[in-house]
């Protein structure tokens, strides 16, 4: 594994780092290319737009340094302003526990490495191979499970996706694809486009699934061309959001979403159980409810992967357990997400 710092050096989405001003007749950037440049970076600024000390917060300039703080705007402006504990804040501000070493925790946590089929393709599972689309992110959240991910290394549009099509296409096995990252959403839609065209002409492919959490943090990505692009899929396809507390939902989600279902698309939610964030009935209660209101089922509720770094986000699997019989003895049953968490060698995810 190479060190998490190296995500500095990750490009911003699609075309590599911000560039000279372009000459006059190119196209202007896309509003949420935009707005992803002007995410937030330093997390002074971060604690200062929300009027909080960073020595009181905890503040960790080495963390920041070893996995770089990113957050849109948009996201900051849904945060609680002065306030330490707010949950959207804690999941993205760089804390001294990162720097703590906790027994039990990893580089690769989750076995990707011994997972790897081909460059950027990642199989677990029978059926179902992940396609790692880029290493960039529009948020960095400080529990990410691929924080010290190789991205430099293993991203399938590294060969403009032959390497990783070509160990798909060979394996009539696998009928499902699974964009992630990073963000696959963090690449240009035409790019998006080029690898999904390379896909289509596989034919035991029947279905495609896209994990994002840029609907969520960033709700301006969702426009015409990646809808035009999502409602010309020639498969079905199950698009699964990440949000962990109802906070991050607001009108601009909510827009972004009824679009993507106008799509044609399945929507899904998956969250971490983290403390301090939602680890309590009532918050896990409100996410179900309020992503439901939005059109997005709720899908798994995971149990935190055990990275180097996140160990004070983990909640013991006892209280999991009870925090999801809990919410189930309250909601009706497709509003509770199952309980579940990532062992390697296991042949799917492992329920609690």
């Amino acid at each position: 594994m190479i060190p998490a710092a190296s995500l500095a050096l990750q490009p911003d989405p699609a075309s590599g780092p911000d560039p000279a001003p372009a000459p006059a007749a190119l196209p202007a950037p896309a509003r949420w290319q935009r707005l992803w440049r002007e995410a937030v970076r330093d997390p002074r600024e971060l604690l200062a737009l929300l009027g909080l000390d960073a020595a009181a917060a905890g503040l960790s300039e080495a963390a920041a340094a070893q996995f770089p703080l990113r957050v849109p705007r948009g996201f900051v402006a849904r945060m609680r302003h002065g306030d330490l504990h707010d949950p959207l804040l804690r999941q993205v501000l760089p804390v001294d526990a990162e720097e703590r070493i906790v027994s039990g925790f990893s580089l690769d946590a989750v076995g990707d490495g011994a997972a790897r089929k081909a460059e950027g393709v990642i199989q677990k599972y029978r059926g179902r191979a992940l396609l790692v689309a880029t290493g960039s992110c529009a948020v960095n959240c400080r529990y990410c499970f691929r924080r010290h991910f190789p991205y430099g290394e293993e991203t399938a549009a590294r060969d403009g996706w032959a390497g990783a099509v070509a160990a798909i296409a060979a394996d009539p096995g696998i009928d499902e694809v699974i964009l992630s990252g990073g963000d696959p959403l963090s690449l240009a839609t035409p790019k998006l486009a080029e690898l999904t065209a390379r896909l289509a002409a596989i034919p035991h492919l029947r279905r495609l699934r896209i994990h994002s959490r840029l609907p969520i943090v960033l709700p301006e990505r969702v426009d015409e061309p990646l809808l035009q692009w999502l409602a010309a899929l020639p498969w079905p396809s199950a698009f699964v959001v990440h949000a962990n507390h109802a906070n991050e939902f607001d009108p601009a989600v909510d827009a972004a979403l009824a679009r993507l279902r106008g799509a044609g698309v399945q929507l899904l939610n998956q969250a971490v159980l983290l403390r301090g964030v939602n680890d309590s009935v009532e918050v896990l209660a409100d996410l179900s409810e309020r992503s439901f209101a939005a059109g997005v089922l709720p899908y798994y509720l995971h149990q935190l992967d055990r990275v180097q770094g996140v160990a004070h986000f983990e909640v013991s699997d006892e209280r999991a357990r009870a925090l999801h019989a809990a919410l189930a003895a309250r909601l009706s049953g497709y509003l509770v997400p199952r309980l579940v968490r990532e062992v390697q060698g296991d042949t799917g995810k492992r329920p609690l």
